[in-house]
């Protein structure tokens, strides 16, 4: 590639990786020892909450009183939007049938998991969205009990809107508990709850590591890394658009990267140029943020040709990937690697983070090279099964033994001959592995 950086990275997300694993460990031993106490204890120590941690029905109302009404419109928009999506994407999703040999049939079924719990962050910033993603589509997949966690704020509890937005989209309990500490609850079925089968839903790295530990006895939606975002635009891209949109990503934290890939050298100067003044403009929390992402972990990077742009992309495989380009069609069908994507000026990667429909819980550090973000399909289990007539089982049979055999392995072999011997009394088979 002739790919030329105008702005390189100094840093990456596994520059200041640090080793909370053994932290992590050590609080997830306690809390599955200890059991409730456990948890309350970390709750005191890393929420600062010692209040009730499973919401009443009283407590939600008293919290969704407290939500203006354009907030709840907004928040009932929203999850229609997720809703609809998810339950489209279900569709694609069925039980079948098939003949696989005169006399076999075999066929696949599709079950939701019975218990999911879902994260929904609220330190840095209160994610009522990510409330609407996780839970609507946990609902629309089936699941039968719906677990919310939430970290309280000291003295005030879990966000009104959070609660609010969990309660409307289907959540059977909410738990005024965060950090590894909420994980731990809802995999050890605590408090009266049911053990989760699954655990979604987006954390800080103490929360992503204790999901990785724990991946195997429950499942996960993926191992999650800081958040990133990649803009692909060409001379046509509205380079006020692009850096407001660079800027709108780099405040999720200090490192959090985002990407500009561009064949255009005019635009990329020129983008460099804006984002500073557009992060300068930020509140004091997201000003941060946003200046220590785009300062260490931001990249400008000039390439030859749209060929090589996409095959930059398919590379960096962005959790998010925006195209301000013409030909949006081609982009489309070129593509592979992405989280989510975002084509033309007309949407933005906010509207998929917040309310156009499409889920936000999405793969993070690379992983979009081999997984798509949370969906309906992450709640249901593809199982199979298959029957037989007689004269079904008898050519299977007789294949299953031989190539058992050749495996070394007598027992499975023994187990089809039983059958022919039963069904086929006095047949003779050729039953030996071939030499």
């Amino acid at each position: 590639m002739t790919r030329e950086y105008l702005k390189k990275a100094t840093k990456t997300a596994q520059t200041d990786a640090s080793d909370v694993r053994a932290t992590v460990m050590g609080i997830l031993d306690d809390i599955q020892a200890g059991g409730d106490e456990a948890a309350l204890r970390y709750a005191a120590k890393f929420d600062q909450w010692d209040g009730p941690v499973l919401l009443t029905s009283e407590d939600i109302a008293a919290a969704a009183a407290k939500v203006p009404q354009q907030l709840k419109d907004d928040i009932a928009f929203a999850h229609n939007n997720v809703r609809n999506f998810a339950e489209t994407q279900k569709t694609t999703m069925t039980d079948v049938t098939l003949e696989v040999v005169p006399g076999l049939i075999a066929g696949q079924k599709v079950i939701p998991v019975q218990a999911a719990g879902c994260y929904v962050p609220g330190g840095r910033y209160s994610h009522v969205a990510s409330a609407i993603m996780t839970v609507t589509t946990a609902k629309v997949a089936g699941c039968k009990h719906i677990t919310v966690c939430s970290p309280p704020k000291p003295g005030e509890g879990v966000n009104p809107a959070i609660i609010y937005a969990a309660h409307l989209c289907g959540a059977d309990k909410i738990l005024s508990m965060g950090g590894v500490q909420g994980v731990a609850a809802m995999t050890y079925g605590l408090f009266g709850l049911p053990e989760a089968d699954i655990l979604v839903g987006p954390g800080n790295q103490f929360v992503a590591e204790a999901k990785r530990i724990l991946f195997g006895r429950v499942g996960i939606d993926m191992v999650a890394g800081p958040t990133d975002s990649l803009i692909l635009a060409d001379k046509t891209a509205d380079a006020f658009l692009v850096a407001t949109d660079l800027v709108s990503q780099a405040e999720h934290g200090y490192n959090s990267p985002v990407w500009l890939v561009t064949d255009d050298r005019d635009l990329a100067e020129t983008v460099m140029t804006m984002v500073p003044k557009l992060i300068e403009d930020l509140p004091e929390l997201n000003r941060d943020n946003a200046e220590a992402a785009w300062r260490d972990y931001a990249e400008v990077i000039l390439c030859a040709d749209r060929a090589e742009m996409a095959a930059t992309s398919d590379e960096y495989a962005p959790e998010h990937l925006t195209v301000m380009a013409e030909d949006l069609d081609w982009w489309l069908d070129t593509l592979s690697c992405y989280g989510s994507l975002f084509l033309g000026e007309e949407t933005t990667v906010s509207f998929g983070d917040k309310a156009s429909g499409t889920n936000h819980v999405l793969p993070t550090s690379r992983a979009a090279k081999y997984t798509g973000g949370l969906s309906v399909h992450k709640f249901m289990k593809i199982v199979t099964w298959q029957r037989a007539t007689r004269e079904g089982c008898k050519p299977v049979a007789e294949a299953t033994a031989r190539i058992s055999r050749l495996e070394g392995m007598e027992g499975h072999a023994r187990a089809a001959d039983a059958r022919l011997a039963k069904f086929f009394p006095g047949e003779n088979f050729n039953l030996t592995a071939a030499e």
